[in-house]
């Protein structure tokens, strides 16, 4: 008989100890859950001061106008304005920069209303109805493509290697592949079109494509080795184009600058 009372307490207990169990796990259940969302309701106010002043790009976004002394005036959206820059051209010139720009200096008045100059040579770029143009070999190039990664074609100015390459650090015929051996090679004439001491083959113009960094504001040439560079900032997408044949890759790069682009969207300050 007292071993049937025992066994009927200890079958109790057991019971009573399972469903304190039960109810302790639903507990700690309960605290998970309320810690989660009390964490996530944290993190909301920062992640909207993040963004506070901020807009994401579209191609209908208007850059501020002005001259941009750097890339850091760009990511904050904050040039120097048409009415702080001493000139006497007239604001609403449709030249206004191309004129303001052809002198070697530009004037301008600082945020604590100091006079300023500066080399025109030295300065980033200006934004002109809202659109970016960045300046390369004193040139300056429209920006037609707008995002984390951006893409522009400038007009440069390439040397010929024939003239640059030569020990004596000036033209020599005699150093030339082109103009030793042969008596009557048409190369051996100064004057000659095919002759590289002629001033016309020693630079030339041309087309050349560039990406920024808009992160770093850092200004590549558009190839497969920087492309693959800045796509590292997104594995999923570093890892496709790297899988790539080096045909493709050359193919694609702008297809997978823009995919980057709506990944990563760019955001600038606004005011």
């Amino acid at each position: 008989m007292k071993e049937k009372v025992n066994f009927v307490i200890t079958v109790r207990f057991l019971n009573w100890v399972g469903k304190t169990l039960i109810i302790m796990v639903r507990v700690l259940r309960i605290l998970f859950s309320v810690s989660l969302i009390l964490s996530v309701c944290n993190l909301l106010p920062l992640y909207g001061q993040e963004k506070e002043g901020m807009v994401k790009y579209t191609p209908d976004f208007r850059f501020n106008d002005g001259i941009y002394l750097n890339f850091e005036q760009v990511k904050m959206n904050k040039p120097i304005p048409k009415a702080k820059i001493l000139t006497s051209i007239d604001y609403n010139d449709r030249e206004f920069f191309k004129k303001l720009l052809e002198p070697d200096k530009i004037y301008f008045y600082d945020n604590m209303g100091v006079r300023q100059e500066i080399a025109k040579n030295t300065i980033w770029g200006y934004s002109r109805n809202g659109v970016l143009n960045i300046q390369i070999q004193e040139n300056f190039n429209r920006i037609t493509f707008v995002g984390s990664i951006c893409h522009f074609v400038a007009d440069i100015t390439t040397y010929d290697s024939r003239y640059y390459n030569s020990p004596y650090g000036y033209y020599d015929p005699y150093y030339s592949p082109y103009g030793y051996g042969n008596y009557y090679s048409p190369y051996n004439s100064y004057n000659s079109p095919y002759s590289p001491y002629r001033q016309s083959n020693m630079n030339r113009n041309e087309l050349k494509q560039y990406i920024i960094d808009f992160e770093s504001g850092k200004t590549l040439e558009f190839d497969v080795e920087n492309t693959e560079l800045l796509l590292m900032k997104d594995n999923q997408l570093y890892e496709e184009y790297v899988q790539l044949s080096r045909k493709k890759k050359r193919e694609l790069m702008f297809v997978y600058i823009r995919k980057f682009n709506d990944r990563n969207p760019l955001y600038i300050p606004v005011e």
